[in-house]
């Protein structure tokens, strides 16, 4: 009964929807022309009109949902507004009209949020892509794109997606952790923060790695705020996430090819553009590619303190990949002179892993002590623990004295 029911009111939303569009195109009215209000104003008259006339019985507060909602499929992101207002979701994950997900405090769940059908997921993709100038079709059918906000958006429809169009989100957050709010939560100790704290003032060339949603950007973002203020920092970013508090910073942002296949702006060509700049630090908010070698040498060549991120669930498979992605970028070297490369160039690896619970933390710091046979030989800075007390489970941390 209730799935009848939904599905009644989903079709009344999209009747409603077209009558609305018909009356703004009646009015020659554009909808990014019109203030915010006189829009609403706009909306709910003819909600409630189109009601009247059919003779809808709809409760007040029934009502009052179908103009809000109406309002946010003319005006915004349709279904997908009230989620990118609530600030404890931080991931979006839209699997088809009937499937959405949200993931909170690291735990994803299912979301009430439904579409019409797959025509209406396809119509907010194209919403959110209308100002970039992407396209989204059968011969483009995947993209990546950000909302105003900054908001990461990765789409891809059928035929790649065989059960309907997919979105997926991973939102912005103005609000970023502090130092303390990570310790409060059990995500590091004092004791590592102290010992972060001294690793990045001395210049430490640091790779934070973890896995999906290990918080990376989070501490890339925390480790920044302690560069000394006299430093020129550049940061180079696919999607500008990182806020740093700095009195002399450079951002720079890749950029997607164009519709004709050109104007692409690699994160490598950034970093090979940042040398020119005269940074003290590069900050590079995560190494994917052929960046890692220009990374690397400027970490060899007077960019002591510099930091990125890399997907990698520890530290020594951190290693391994950054030995891939040299490999497969083109750099021509022996296994030996690659491990000089890599043991000489970074200093410390910070390690991110989180529990089935959702809860992130710091799992272990380790200093890079390159020796003539073993350029991966490493020190443990920092190495936390689980401890179960009265059925609480808390972070505790050992710094090696």
């Amino acid at each position: 009964m209730a799935t009848r029911i939904d599905q009644e009111y989903q079709e009344l939303k999209k009747r409603v929807h077209y009558y609305l569009v018909e009356r703004l195109d009646e009015e020659s009215l554009e909808v990014a022309r019109i203030e915010r209000g006189t829009l609403y104003g706009f909306v709910q008259n003819n909600v409630q009109s189109f009601v009247s006339q059919h003779r809808m019985p709809l409760s007040a507060q029934d009502l009052t949902l179908l103009i809000r909602e109406t309002f946010d499929e003319v005006a915004g992101f349709g279904p997908l507004e009230p989620l990118l207002s609530d600030e404890t979701v931080n991931d979006i994950l839209v699997n088809g009209p009937q499937d959405v997900f949200v993931e909170i405090s690291g735990v994803l769940q299912r979301a009430q949020t439904r579409f019409i059908d797959d025509d209406h997921v396809t119509r907010v993709i194209r919403r959110i892509l209308a100002p970039l100038g992407r396209r989204l079709d059968e011969s483009s059918p995947m993209v990546d794109a950000r909302l105003p906000d900054g908001s990461r958006v990765n789409a891809i429809i059928p035929p790649i997606a065989l059960d309907g169009p997919s979105i997926s989100i991973r939102k912005f957050t103005q609000k970023h952790l502090t130092a303390q709010d990570l310790v409060n939560a059990g995500s590091m100790t004092s004791e590592c923060l102290d010992t972060l704290m001294s690793l990045v003032e001395t210049r430490r060339n640091i790779l934070i790695s973890g896995g999906t949603g290990t918080g990376k950007t989070t501490i890339l973002n925390l480790l920044s705020q302690y560069i000394p203020r006299d430093e020129r920092v550049v940061t180079i970013e696919d999607s500008a996430e990182l806020q740093l508090n700095h009195p002399h910073i450079v951002r720079l942002e890749t950029r997607p090819e164009n519709t004709e296949g050109t104007g692409k702006v690699s994160a490598r060509d950034l970093v090979v553009n940042a040398l020119r700049m005269r940074p003290d630090r590069i900050i590079l908010g995560e190494v994917r590619s052929g960046e890692i070698i220009e990374l690397l040498q400027a970490m060899n060549t007077g960019h002591e303190g510099s930091m990125s991120t890399i997907h990698s669930n520890t530290a020594r498979d951190a290693l391994v990949r950054i030995e891939t992605l040299l490999a497969v970028n083109g750099y021509d070297a022996g296994e030996r002179a690659i491990g000089r490369l890599i043991g000489s160039s970074l200093d410390v690896i910070v390690q991110l892993s989180r529990l089935p619970s959702g809860r992130r933390f710091i799992s272990e710091v380790v200093a890079m002590k390159a020796v003539p046979d073993d350029p991966y030989k490493m020190e443990t800075l920092y190495c936390a623990e689980q401890e179960t007390v009265d059925g609480i489970s808390k972070l505790t941390g050992e710094v090696p004295g």
